[in-house]
């Protein structure tokens, strides 16, 4: 041992101190590169005797098959079905995929003496969703609209027919042609003006889906009856001129992207291209190809 001590020393030029640490260190050493495969050796590729608990699987799937085949017959699965939204009961709203707090709603509305008279009464429930009202309106049993024409004067029924809306432009439209949709009221139609104005214009339908409140039913039937001109060009912001306010009001950018881009602009000079924006952290990529339509340098 004192050989070895001496030969590390003259070796290594080590003190007696660092030696002996030396020594101690390295079983420690061998012992943590090698105590994988060992581990791995011994433990790992033994096999495990599992006979006892396949025989506990084996009854156990045994008798879920059983019940399983038991349950198919005495209980099949439930479709949808026609049903009146003044006497449902609240199983029967559940299991036709209604929302509990809207069953509730539903429920509420019923004991006010409330009356569901044609089936576009249900979308007057606070939290309808229009989408799952398309779903289930051919179940609702209920006429689709009043009948306001008597026995004589059938021949006299287009007279209560509802308007045809004609197409507009969606970037011209103010709040009463918006309004003019099913599913759009006061509130939604001045948000999608709000935020057509601090966007620039709708280059594209799909901005649509990043107005609040807008839910897929009513976006689908506001793109049937409007268009956006294919030569249209947004309002630009000058990303070279713009303040840091104007920016952060902008939807794309936002407050800390703007804060970043007049940093930016201030050490290292304007921005001669929408390319120069990817030194800016804060804005991803996909952010900035939105942006492109509506800079400019």
């Amino acid at each position: 041992m004192n050989r070895l001590k001496a030969l590390l020393r003259s070796v290594f030029g080590f003190s007696r101190t660092e030696t002996n640490a030396f020594l101690i260190l390295l079983p420690l050493m061998a012992l943590l590169i090698f105590s994988e495969p060992i581990y791995r050796f011994f433990l790992v590729q033994r096999e495990d005797d599992f006979s006892k608990e396949k025989i506990i699987l084996d009854s156990l799937v045994a008798q879920w098959d059983f019940q399983k085949q038991h349950d198919s017959t005495s209980l099949p699965e439930r479709d949808k079905f026609k049903f009146d939204p003044n006497t449902a009961t609240e199983d029967d709203l559940l299991a036709l995929g209604f929302p509990g707090n809207l069953v509730q709603r539903i429920l509420n509305y019923r004991s006010k003496m409330g009356k569901f008279s044609i089936k576009s009464d249900v979308m007057k429930i606070y939290g309808m969703d229009s989408a799952l009202y398309t779903e289930l309106v051919p179940f609702i049993n209920l006429p689709e609209k009043k009948n306001f024409v008597t026995a004589t004067r059938k021949d006299k029924t287009d007279i209560y027919k509802k308007p045809e809306i004609p197409l507009f432009n969606l970037n011209l439209a103010d709040t009463a042609q918006l309004k003019s949709i099913y599913g759009i009221g006061p509130v939604l139609a001045n948000r999608i003006v709000e935020y057509r104005i601090k966007l620039g214009g709708f280059i594209s339908s799909q901005q649509l889906s990043e107005v609040y409140g807008l839910d897929t039913a009513v976006i689908n039937r506001l793109n049937n009856k409007s268009f956006i001109p294919e030569n249209f060009i947004p309002n630009q912001l000058n990303i070279n001129q713009a303040d840091e306010k104007t920016m952060a009001a902008h939807p794309y950018i936002k407050f800390k992207p703007a804060k970043a881009i007049i940093t930016y602009r201030f050490q290292h000079g304007n921005f001669k291209t929408i390319d120069d924006l990817t030194h800016i952290k804060t804005l991803k990529p996909e952010t900035i190809e939105k942006l492109r339509p509506y800079l400019t340098f």
